[in-house]
């Protein structure tokens, strides 16, 4: 493990990853035939809740969980540890893409994915930092008031107005000194985490529900025959009955099944934290409720506070990934950019030092919407397409894809976004790459026609 912040920084480690410090990971498989009942590729929050449900509930089962790298170097243990009820984007595209019969069911869905988590937390008692302190979405410019008004109105028809308060501009500087925030939609009901704590302590659960796990194990091939599923690795060969392909953002890069290439596209986002603020500064932006934040831009800006006493920002540029080289990791445009905003929304921290920056990838479609689908039978199921809000989602969808992978029907497995008809990305690696940056382009466009009132830096 890299000692110091540069190092972390170099070698691609969130700021979750080198806070976290040393850490054991399990042995890479060992040479030889092996077989199982389920094979699970990826070890975040989906594949890691997935072997631990169907473990518990088939005790006898052989199940082997591979992960490429280490558990918490992938999008789980990089995220901004938000336990939210957003799905995809906005409530708004749902309903657009899918109506409101939909809409209302995927908000149910995210509340009991909160829920979830949150009840796991506390009754294994995990070490995961978490604190179930709410979430603000914050709108800055006139035209984002206006639709946040219309978010608020479409949230409290689905869901109920208990769940949601709306707060004006004065409301909002009572409660937090960030002079450019004009609204604010506050949900109570969401929490915030530490998430490679949390992932590398699902690690822990699934371990002890009798999973094999295995980490530094690369899949190489994947192979169908009328009665199993040939997995290899560098070294090692596995018979199997089923497989979870739990690689989300890696998908277009899994060379060992086709079939997954074209469901999404990966696109790179980033965050920074701050040093520790002095208590004159905690008392000068008044954040005292510790809540989450995000802000309705279509390229949002996420921002909490550590348990340590930091202020992390992530999100807004993006940039988009040519290939399979997934080497994204670091842009100094979108860190700079992102220091600006801080300053901006914080004014009273101008003169704040960052501490630490890294970048991660985020699993986009062209639905706009999470999936979870079979693969050729339904011997094999991916999921993917979480659109920057799978936290809370993807510890749900490994819930559901146990209910799968038993063939058991449930409220969980009838969920519209299984088998969904996706709209597959583009063939080829340039015609992908020209899509995601068109994408990108067009939310940047429409984020700057609404803040164009605004004084920037």
């Amino acid at each position: 493990m890299p000692s110091t912040v540069q190092e972390s920084m170099a070698a691609n480690h969130s700021f979750w990853q080198h806070k976290y410090g040393n850490y054991q990971a399990e042995p890479t498989l060992p040479a030889g035939d092996y077989s199982a009942d389920i094979v699970i590729v990826g070890g975040g929050f989906t594949g890691l809740t997935t072997a631990r449900e169907y473990c518990r509930e088939n005790s006898n089962a052989r199940v082997m969980l591979l992960e490429a790298r280490e558990i918490g170097f992938g999008a789980s243990g990089r995220n901004g540890g938000f336990n939210m009820t957003l799905f995809g984007l906005e409530p708004e595209v749902t309903e657009l893409f899918w109506g409101k019969d939909r809409t209302q069911k995927a908000q149910q869905y995210m509340k009991k994915a909160v829920n979830f988590v949150r009840d796991l937390v506390e009754r294994e008692q995990l070490d995961s930092d978490y604190e179930h302190t709410g979430m603000w979405r914050l709108a800055y410019s006139t035209a984002q008031e206006k639709r946040l008004q219309k978010t608020y109105q479409l949230l409290c028809e689905l869901m109920g107005k208990e769940d949601y308060q709306y707060l004006n501009h004065e409301a909002v500087q009572k409660r937090l000194n960030a002079p450019n925030v004009r609204a604010a939609i506050v949900e109570p009901g969401t929490g915030i985490f530490d998430p490679c704590k949390h992932v590398r302590e699902l690690k822990r659960l699934a371990l002890e529900s009798g999973a094999d796990v295995y980490e530094n194990t690369a899949v190489t091939e994947l192979n169908r025959h009328s009665d199993h599923i040939q997995i290899k690795t560098a070294n090692a060969s596995i018979r199997a009955d089923k497989v979870v392909l739990a690689v989300n953002a890696w998908g277009h890069a899994f060379d060992a099944e086709k079939n997954l290439r074209n469901k999404q596209r990966p696109i790179w986002t980033y965050q920074i934290v701050t040093e520790p603020l002095t208590e004159k500064e905690w008392k000068d932006i008044r954040w005292e409720g510790r809540m989450s934040i995000e802000d309705n831009r279509n390229l949002v800006h996420y921002t909490r506070i550590t348990k340590c006493g930091r202020i992390t920002l992530g999100g807004g540029r993006v940039n988009s990934d040519f290939g399979t080289k997934m080497d994204q990791w670091h842009c100094e445009k979108s860190w700079q950019q992102l220091e600006k905003h801080l300053h901006w929304l914080f004014p009273t921290l101008k003169n704040k030092a960052i501490h630490y920056k890294w970048g991660g990838a985020v699993s986009v479609n062209l639905n706009m919407t999470p999936e979870i689908s079979y693969l050729g039978d339904e011997r094999i199921i991916q999921a993917s397409g979480c659109m920057g809000h799978g936290v809370s989602l993807t510890q749900l969808n490994g819930r559901l894809i146990t209910d799968l992978l038993q063939n058991k029907q449930s409220e969980l497995s009838e969920f519209w976004i299984v088998n969904r008809r996706a709209i597959p990305m583009p063939p080829g690696n340039l015609l992908s790459y020209l899509g995601g940056n068109v994408i990108s382009q067009t939310l940047n466009a429409m984020d700057w026609w609404q803040e164009r009132e605004l004084e920037k830096p």
